[in-house]
């Protein structure tokens, strides 16, 4: 038998009998060609833009007003992180120049006032703090660049939530942003340190009340620093959607 003259149909036919192998080429079409994978910007699972205001509902005496030297409870200080705190010295801070050592990336969201979320592009979120004039930028591409800054590098990605009771594919969830390349700052502003080591890790989620029509943005914040804690710095706070820009207004770093 000449196999080389064999039609496709015979081919086939002698394949269903064990007499003849076809190639799977014959039997399996080529997979479909897929487009690009959706930005960050395309898979967010809410939408995070607008106007927020903070809503005090924890260490509201710590937020509101700024305690008195040496006043920290509830954050676990090492004894360096004591030290340093105990030596706070708001007329040293403003004498060199660091009047934003309270406003940086692993305190900033604590400080009372408004946030102003925007897309910078599909793969950069943008989120302007009126207290201190802060500006903080989520990068969903890249690698950690520049020199250590008050908001140093912050790197996102949307954390995965499995679907389908275990099963089917994984929709993004809470939006997960670690921060480094941090310069050395304050957790309150009575002096409660943080170092240029720390690593503040956020999980951000948006929750709807239908019953009071609001949105609700919810921020957990994980401060690890080998420094000057001996434990993980854990808070939660809190922010309102706003309508528009009502109540915006940037102001100037303080110490006190």
């Amino acid at each position: 038998m000449n196999f080389g003259t064999l039609t496709a149909r015979t081919a086939l036919a002698l394949a269903a009998l064990g007499i003849l192998a076809v190639p799977t080429c014959m039997t399996a079409q080529a997979p479909a060609p897929q487009g690009p994978p959706p930005t960050p910007k395309a898979q967010a699972p809410w939408d995070m833009t607008g106007y927020w205001v903070s809503i005090v509902t924890e260490d509201w005496r710590f937020r509101m007003i700024t305690p008195g030297k040496g006043d920290f409870p509830g954050v676990p200080l090492n004894d360096e992180g004591k030290k340093i705190a105990d030596a706070w010295d708001p007329a040293k801070d403003e004498a060199a120049g660091e009047q934003c050592k309270s406003y940086g990336a692993a305190a900033i969201m604590r400080v009372p006032g408004r946030l102003h979320i925007t897309w910078e592009n599909d793969t950069t979120l943008k989120v302007d703090a009126d207290a201190g004039t802060q500006s903080r930028v989520f990068n969903f591409r890249g690698t950690p660049t520049g020199n250590p800054s008050w908001q140093g590098y912050s790197a996102a990605s949307w954390e995965p939530l499995q679907g389908g009771g275990g099963f089917g594919p994984k929709k993004p969830g809470s939006l997960k942003v670690v921060t480094t390349r941090l310069r050395a700052g304050y957790l309150r502003k009575n002096g409660v340190p943080y170092s240029d080591k720390a690593t503040v890790t956020e999980y951000i989620d948006v929750l709807n009340d239908p019953n009071a029509n609001e949105q609700w943005l919810m921020v957990k914040t994980i401060v690890e620093d080998p420094t000057y804690l001996a434990q993980p710095f854990i808070t939660s706070t809190h922010f309102k959607k706003q309508a528009d820009a009502r109540g915006w207004s940037p102001s100037a770093c303080a110490t006190r």
